[in-house]
């Protein structure tokens, strides 16, 4: 209990300096992935669901947040609740219609159903087609933050990242945390103690769309524009690369693993172009195949071997 607050003292303290010593909308992009793949570790981590089309939420919420705000010409906070609330409906559509699948089959139907909103965002006109949405106002939240500010905005998307990340670690610590765990597993045991399995899954589908909804949302501020990228299969992809390289089931693990993976784009963009995703790719693989429980489950491993079986 004790390293779990010194971890998020820590959060909190290089959250809040860091803007004055790294690139502002570095640090935002990297946050709003830490949100997204924390999204994701809630239903593959804790809940054992593989999903590969978790981008389907992250995209949907980018592109209604951005027609929003563009557009109708709402606000940002309003645009960004109204993406949020976009993925929270297509989570418990997409919900209900896989819930009952276990496995590969329901990582393909999953799939299957994001490529699905993909081509739809292709052939809409209100999304822009392959040019996406451009020139996405910033403007003010709550009519005083200046969010053309990058200063300023990184600090709201620090705030958005906080509550993402307390709602998701505070409900892995609650009753119906430890219920999702019973789930993940032993699931025909949670099933004979009485528990409705696929109702506990559903909620649970749903929230992690939600907060994947929030954070693409968040960042089609932050970058003013959406493209076809954030909703497709190798955004969902990186989630699951984040997700396995930080540490599954781990509150920490993804954003460990978002700010490596961002960090890791970022710095080798420009010096090897697409071979990058030849890099990401044996990372995967000697992460699946060396460190399986990834970089926090590794060392909370080496922590209970050196130190005691205490919680990390």
């Amino acid at each position: 209990m004790k390293l779990r607050w010194i971890g998020l003292g820590a959060l909190l303290v290089l959250g809040l300096i860091a803007p004055f010593f790294v690139y502002p909308v570095f640090l935002m992009k990297a946050l709003c992935f830490a949100l997204f793949a924390c999204a994701f570790n809630l239903l593959l981590g804790y809940t054992g669901l593989l999903s590969f089309g978790h981008a389907a939420f992250f995209g949907t919420a980018g592109y209604v947040t951005g027609y929003a705000v563009k557009v109708l010409g709402v606000s940002p906070g309003l645009g960004i609740l109204a993406g949020t609330l976009s993925a929270v409906v297509l989570g418990f559509i997409f919900g209900n219609l896989v819930i009952r699948r276990q496995g590969i089959y329901f990582a393909m139907i999953t799939l299957a159903l994001a490529q699905l909103m993909y081509f739809v965002f292709l052939e809409s006109s209100f999304t822009g087609g392959e040019d996406g949405i451009q020139g996405i106002p910033r403007g003010r939240l709550l009519w005083v933050i200046n969010l053309e500010d990058d200063r300023k905005l990184y600090y709201v998307v620090f705030a958005i990242f906080l509550f993402g990340f307390l709602l998701i670690r505070r409900t892995i610590h609650s009753p119906f945390g430890q219920v999702l765990k019973a789930i993940r597993e032993n699931e025909p045991r949670a099933l004979s103690l009485g528990y409705d399995v696929n109702k506990y899954k559903t909620l649970a589908f749903i929230l992690s769309a939600g907060l994947a909804g929030l954070a693409g949302s968040t960042k089609a501020i932050v970058f003013t524009f959406v493209t076809l990228t954030d909703a497709d299969w190798h955004t969902s992809g990186d989630v699951v690369l984040m997700t396995l390289l930080g540490g599954m089931g781990t509150v920490f693990g993804p954003i460990v693993g978002a700010f490596s993976i961002v960090t890791l784009q970022n710095q080798l963009a420009d010096k090897v172009g697409s071979f990058v995703t030849v890099i990401m790719g044996g990372m995967f693989i000697v992460c699946v195949l060396v460190f399986r429980r990834g970089i926090i489950g590794e060392l909370g491993a080496l922590y209970h071997r050196v130190i005691g079986d205490r919680q990390f």
